[in-house]
């Protein structure tokens, strides 16, 4: 009897204990979501800060004037970050590149780098069938429930782009 007695004692504990736990997990999921974005203003901080707070960089591109430091959201995120760096390593911008302005400027011929300057890294890749190429997903923010897809050929240039409906938005999709 003396042992059920201890058993009910410590099921509030653990709940306690499991609440505490829950909570702090919560808060540490949100501080992660919230310090994605680049702190504002961005001009003037260093590359350190700016990881500190972004974690570490996908991507470090050299360009005359500097670097850019690349931050994907990953294959289900909306955005990538692109932070310009002066040679000196101090931020001027940041900037948002998947936009519907910087898809306009994906066109047929352009070569596979120009567009992963462009627009980072793809969320998502596939290869096409009997070896025509792979294509480029990104998904972005938008109200419509669409993503911007590049197809490139085997020759790494771009064949077509353009806006397609997101695959778990398709009203044909039976899962």
């Amino acid at each position: 009897m003396s042992n059920a007695f201890k058993v009910d004692e410590q099921v509030p504990a653990m709940h306690r204990l499991l609440s505490s736990c829950l909570l702090s997990l919560s808060l540490l999921l949100l501080s992660a979501c919230s310090s994605y974005a680049p702190p504002t203003p961005v001009a003037g901080l260093s590359r350190e800060s700016i990881e500190a707070r972004m974690g570490p960089s996908a991507t470090v591109r050299q360009l005359a004037s500097g670097s850019v430091l690349e931050f994907p959201s990953g294959p289900y995120g909306f955005h990538t970050w692109f932070v310009y760096l002066e040679t000196g390593g101090r931020a001027v911008r940041a900037e948002q590149v998947l936009t519907e302005q910087n898809f306009l400027r994906v066109t047929p011929g352009m070569m596979q780098e120009e567009v992963r300057q462009l627009l980072g890294k793809p969320g998502e890749t596939y290869a096409l069938a009997r070896a025509r190429g792979v294509v480029w997903s990104y998904r972005y923010e938008n109200q419509d429930c669409r993503w911007f897809q590049v197809e490139l050929t085997q020759e790494k240039t771009v064949r077509s782009a353009g806006l397609g409906q997101l695959p778990e938005c398709d009203p044909r999709r039976d899962d």
